[in-house]
């Protein structure tokens, strides 16, 4: 649980409709909404006629620029006047941050708990593996009700990681790792929803690296570049630039 998660009824109120739509889809509307969002709060709170006034500065600037390549004392006066208007567009550009910062960082976070990951489904067999240090000994897994370990509880440490598959029913757990007289806990989420806790626990206490789940990342689109795909956050770049350039261009913000 993060700090933002405070404001996770409010998000789901509002944007958990989403989540019954497929993962492209909901973050295709997603990124067209914050695209939006951002874009009229950026409008009117933005001087346009000032930022259209040295954008078309900037512009001329730039032309005069490449006019002037054969005399380089010229061209330098040119380009610092250029980047003096480049610097005045660029602060008025920044009051909208102001605005966005923090819904945007509250609308990301519940993005990324609910379409990093697919779920843990009940009764899909899944694994947590231990990673540590140095082996040393064995280690027990102490798993609540409602979650049966397949591979027996105590874990000899041949490696320097140790392995659980299990499976279970839908329910928020805890998991106990004991190692010695140390113990570890992680969280699980199993269910048929788009939610799921956060499969990667960093621990570094200089006994145990982390605990990982076996929880698959969500990919999204596919680039067809040797079989690249995106996950949620990447998709969302590409979403966002196209529907904020189109926006842009449909509202006249400069």
């Amino acid at each position: 649980m993060g700090i933002l998660s405070f404001f996770d009824p409010v998000m789901d109120f509002l944007f958990g409709w989403l989540l019954n739509l497929s993962y492209f889809w909901g973050i295709l509307i997603l990124s067209f909404i914050l695209a939006l969002l951002i874009s009229l709060i950026y409008k009117y709170t933005t001087n346009q006629s000032l930022m259209k006034d040295l954008k078309t500065e900037i512009k001329e600037l730039q032309k005069e620029m490449k006019q002037l390549r054969n005399d380089p004392q010229k061209m330098m006066l040119v380009q610092k006047k250029a980047m003096e208007t480049n610097m005045k567009y660029m602060m008025h550009s920044f009051r909208p941050m102001l605005f966005t910062f923090i819904p945007i960082i509250i609308i990301f976070g519940w993005m990324n708990m609910h379409f990093a990951y697919y779920p843990i489904m009940p009764g899909e067999q899944f694994s947590a593996t231990v990673f540590l240090e140095e082996a040393d000994g064995n280690m027990t897994l102490v798993a609540p009700e409602g979650i049966e370990i397949l591979n027996g509880e105590t874990q000899q440490l041949g490696t320097n990681n140790a392995t659980w598959s299990m499976e279970g029913d839908a329910g928020d757990y805890m998991l106990e790792f004991r190692h010695g007289e140390k113990s570890y806990t992680k969280d699980v989420l199993i269910t048929s929803e788009k939610a799921y806790a956060m499969p990667i626990k960093p621990v570094k206490d200089g006994n145990v690296k982390s605990i990982v789940l076996s929880s698959r990342p969500v990919k999204i689109l596919n680039l067809y570049i040797k079989g690249w795909k995106l996950g949620w956050i990447g998709t969302y770049i590409v979403f966002s630039i196209i529907f904020s350039m189109l926006i842009r261009k449909k509202l006249n913000i400069y």
